[in-house]
């Protein structure tokens, strides 16, 4: 048994669920799961397609070149590059933050792997998988909204 929380992103395309690897990647995991729970990324659109490789969304300019603004501090809330060598981009469904040429640039985008991606293991932080509707996540495409993102509440706590 995981303590591994379940994302659901009802999107344009149908429902994807995204395993958290809070275990494995906590501070990539929690930052993901804290934009979630403000309801960060409802509504925002997926701004980049390349086919056979990834789908990216997050960016609340809806151009790929916006992060998450803390109310707090009025400043971008930037994270720390977190990477393991077990957490790989071999598949597709693989989770992970997107960020600038500076490691420590990740905010509030994330991609979705559309087949292997091995060049990009231990440069970017993986923090999940999809582990329902996949198939939803491959016919997303630039324009594409997360209608809703969401926590699913498991039983046992």
């Amino acid at each position: 048994m995981t303590n591994d929380p379940t994302v659901v992103l009802e999107t344009t395309k149908g429902t994807i669920k995204i395993q958290v690897f809070k275990t494995e990647a906590p501070v990539t995991a929690d930052n993901f799961l804290d934009l979630v729970l403000r309801g960060f990324y409802n509504g925002l659109t997926f701004h980049r397609y390349e086919p056979g490789f990834v789908i990216q969304g997050g960016c609340p300019k809806g151009t790929g070149t916006g992060g998450f603004i803390d109310p707090q501090t009025g400043k971008e809330r930037r994270i720390q590059l977190e990477v393991k060598p077990n957490l790989k981009h071999n598949a597709a469904g693989i989770v992970a933050m997107a960020r600038s040429n500076e490691p420590n640039s990740a905010s509030s985008q994330f991609y979705i792997t559309l087949g292997g991606a091995s060049f990009l293991d231990m440069q970017y932080a993986v923090f999940g998988k999809v582990v329902e509707g996949l198939e939803h996540a491959k016919e997303l495409r630039a324009g594409d909204k997360m209608n809703s993102v969401t926590v699913l509440e498991t039983a046992a706590k």
